[in-house]
């Protein structure tokens, strides 16, 4: 199986300043025993060396550095360095060495009103949300399906999904890493609906799966932001308690990226808002209520972004959106379950995004990149169907709309700094 090469430009323009330094600090726990030396070496994507060290932790200054950007936000996106840690132990026999490589980006996130930036340019999340699952294998971690996927997401012109609602495989963000596709790093904190559930007991347990997630994945470049639940009953008066301690909790394991839980509460009532970075929200308008209804979008979404605005300014996702459509059924008007209600339900919804795009609004993730399988019930046909790609993968109408979108929106921002522009989106292979 041969995995798919990530887009590059064929030629590089030098930036119209130098590069940063890059700064790489490291902490390296070593078991049992005293007698050993640690070496630590970055090499770049070269494998020349361009930094060093010694001891179990420290810092290394990297003079020009590449940095990691995103999929269609520079023409080398995804730069990666290796940090190569070499041990030398002292034994009976001798001294004996073995070393450990760990793939490395260098880049920065950070949060402003309106804004959500990476190494200080804006960034626009223009993706998906994801389950681990697929037709034959079920759920869980598939490598052929992984590399279909990837291929997917290059070719919409994705640059980002959110881990719903569980953390993923360690090879699915090693993937991520490689192709420069961001990630919300989400735990599995879903179906907190009950009193009950924002106890201390529970908070303790979930204190401990965040300490869980941000050890195993704090060193991917392409996580910027980790989620600490999906559509919990945030309104309830416990819940404000609840997160304010979750979230501090989270951000003192890792102050360097941002903190959020994806909501479909009220804005007046969510207890947890106040203490997140960015706003993640989840609607369904015309789905769920207003069946039909699609006029309705526009207003409701454009209401919906100004209350959470004013209320917090703070960034706003529009985290969830989406319609069940059965594959090959097509009604002209629009019918709930056919392809062109999810076409025009997602058209809708563009237009709101976009009045509000670029002033405080950061992005937007379809639910859902493909069909998955649910638990029988009668709201369910054969799982969930809202996928923009059938659980085989096969796209709907509504892909091609959401393809054309995603890379007219990239096509709007990327390489804003290069003067190599054209020629690269000449030489890319997706457009």
């Amino acid at each position: 199986m041969t995995s798919p090469s990530p887009p590059a430009c064929s030629k590089t323009v030098p930036w119209s300043l130098l590069p940063p330094a890059g700064l790489v600090n490291y902490q390296i726990s070593v078991k049992r025993g005293s007698q050993f030396e640690l070496e630590v070496r970055l090499l770049d994507a070269e494998n020349k060396v361009v930094a060093a060290g010694t001891g179990t932790q420290g810092q290394l200054k990297v003079p020009g550095a590449n940095l990691w950007w995103p999929y269609l936000m520079h023409e080398l996106p995804a730069y990666l360095y290796s940090l190569e840690v070499r041990l030398t132990a002292q034994t009976s026999v001798g001294p004996v060495s073995d070393f450990y490589t760990l793939p490395v980006g260098i880049r920065t996130v950070a949060v402003t009103e309106s804004q959500f930036l990476i190494n200080g340019k804006p960034f626009y999340f223009h993706g998906v949300n994801k389950h681990e699952d697929s037709d034959i294998r079920g759920k869980g971690f598939d490598w052929p399906l992984l590399v279909k996927d990837f291929n997917l997401l290059l070719w919409l012109g994705a640059n980002a999904f959110r881990t719903s609602h569980y953390p993923y495989a360690e090879e699915v963000l090693q993937m991520c890493d490689r192709y420069g596709i961001v990630v919300i790093d989400e735990c599995p904190a879903v179906g907190l609906v009950l009193p009950q559930h924002f106890s201390n007991t529970s908070m303790n347990h979930h204190m401990r799966v965040m300490e869980e997630l941000v050890r195993r994945d704090k060193n991917h470049p392409a996580v910027v932001m980790w989620s600490v639940a999906n559509e919990p009953a945030s309104s309830l008066e416990s819940a404000g308690y609840y997160f304010k301690m979750v979230i501090t909790h989270t951000k003192a394991l890792d102050p360097s990226r941002p903190v959020t839980f994806v909501t479909n509460s009220n804005y007046a009532a969510d207890k947890g808002a106040p203490y997140v970075d960015v706003i993640c929200v989840n609607s369904y308008y015309s789905w769920y209520h207003d069946y039909g209804h699609l006029e309705l979008i526009q207003l409701q979404l454009g209401t919906q972004f100004e209350n959470w605005y004013k209320t917090y300014h703070k960034p706003i996702i529009q985290s969830e959106y989406g319609a069940e459509t059965i594959v090959g059924f097509h009604q002209d008007p629009p019918l709930m379950f056919s392809e062109e209600y999810q076409k025009a339900l997602l058209e809708q919804y563009h237009l709101g995004l976009d009045e509000k795009r670029g002033k405080y609004v950061v992005g937007e993730l379809i639910w859902n990149f493909a069909d998955f399988m649910t638990n029988q019930t009668p709201q369910r046909v054969l799982g969930n169907k809202k996928g923009i790609f059938t659980r085989q993968r096969q796209p709907k109408a509504a892909a091609f709309l959401l393809r054309e979108r995603y890379w007219k929106i990239a096509n709007e921002t990327r390489y804003p700094h290069s003067a190599a522009k054209s020629q690269c989106l000449e030489n890319s292979p997706f457009t």
